[in-house]
């Protein structure tokens, strides 16, 4: 007879591997097109067992994105970088997003899906686009702040424009991989975006 310990962590590992298999489904197929049954099948259970492990269609995709938001507050690491580092950090992201396909697809097809009325992520992810554009904007007056940029410009709307670039050029990337540096690109971008807020 197994130990609860054992039949603990025997849950956990199916929980999840049905979460990567999740994660790719709706990568794939989108939230609406990917189905419990489809999803179920692939993990090897039925759609019962799979209601098991989680309740809902719904609670499902919450889970597929707590793992994927703990993939990204491991890269952040404990401590963020302040001002201009934070944007040199950025584009390190980029450049570790391109070596994860599965999770860039996720992201950009959940976020373009949840524009449509009632989706299940919509509120996920305004609140994250809030969070982005803020944790970048903390950067710039950081940045302010410590003279790599000058005092006074529309820090928002720098933010937004920083947040959109990274953004268009996963869905770029995506499309054409070979085509598309999003490190390069992401950095040049910011650059530019920068270029007549920096101190003199």
């Amino acid at each position: 007879m197994k130990s609860g310990q054992t039949v603990r962590a025997v849950r956990v590992g199916r929980r999840e591997e049905i979460l990567r298999i999740a994660m790719e489904t709706f990568a794939t197929r989108g939230y609406h097109h990917a189905s419990l049954a489809e999803i179920a099948d692939r993990v090897g259970l039925t759609q019962a067992g799979l209601l098991h492990h989680f309740r809902s269609k719904t609670a499902l995709l919450s889970g597929v994105l707590a793992l994927r938001d703990e993939s990204d507050i491991e890269q952040l690491g404990t401590e963020r970088p302040r001002g201009l580092a934070f944007l040199d950090h950025l584009v390190d992201t980029a450049r570790h997003n391109a070596e994860r396909e599965g999770i860039v697809r996720l992201y950009a097809v959940l976020s373009a899906e949840s524009v449509t009325d009632g989706h299940p992520a919509q509120g996920y992810f305004r609140e994250r686009y809030r969070g982005l554009r803020a944790m970048v904007a903390e950067a710039l007056v950081e940045a302010a702040e410590l003279g790599e940029l000058r005092r006074e410009f529309e820090v928002e709307s720098v933010a937004a424009a920083i947040v959109a670039v990274m953004d268009g050029l996963q869905v770029q990337w995506l499309l054409d991989p070979g085509a598309v540096d999003m490190a390069e690109s992401t950095r040049r971008a910011v650059r530019v975006l920068l270029a007549d807020l920096r101190s003199h």
